[in-house]
């Protein structure tokens, strides 16, 4: 009798600053309790196809395109890509076009990265529940957009859980819990 190790899955947020994004994250389903996310890294995605492994002063830029990113591999099994998504919609703002809060440029901007072509109808699907339930009732229509994953680069090891190692660091004000 054999048993099944989950097969783990990759999830890859843009909201904004991405020490917030990892924060929220890992406070909801921190990786010391076995909730289902396995191990983050934040980093830059989405980005110019001629500029590979960019720093963090060319994201910041703007020349680059890249988006702060999380990614988050997580067991499917204890969380689903749909709670994820979801959580994502909740904590921050996705109707805003390239901020959050003060943060300006296309490097905040709200995005899903998806990896697979279920991924892209879940994260379709789950866009649209919550424009219903929650965005539409405000007159409000949400920005995010919806883009096949490309190359990932981790940012620098400072930025890596950098909240929780500088636990009075800058935290956008919308990465917080909006319902």
């Amino acid at each position: 009798m054999s048993s099944s190790v989950p097969q783990s899955q990759v999830a890859i947020f843009a909201a904004g600053c991405f020490w917030g994004v990892e924060h929220v994250f890992l406070t909801q389903w921190p990786i010391k309790d076995d909730k289902g996310i396995l191990k983050t890294a934040v980093g830059y995605t989405g980005g110019r196809a001629d500029v590979s492994d960019p720093t963090y002063r060319q994201v910041c830029s703007g020349d680059t395109n890249h988006a702060e990113a999380l990614r988050i591999e997580f067991d499917p099994n204890k969380v689903t890509y749909a709670e994820l998504v979801e959580y994502f919609y909740r904590t921050h703002d996705p109707t805003t076009l390239n901020s959050q809060g003060p943060d300006r440029g296309t490097q905040y901007r709200s995005a899903i990265f998806f990896n697979t072509p279920e991924q892209e109808a879940v994260a379709r699907r789950v866009t649209e529940e919550v424009q219903t339930k929650h965005f539409t009732p405000k007159g409000q229509k949400i920005a995010t957009t919806i883009e096949a994953a490309g190359p990932w680069y981790d940012a620098e090891e400072y930025h890596q859980e950098y909240l929780f190692k500088n636990p009075s660091g800058y935290q956008c004000p919308t990465h917080k819990l909006h319902w």
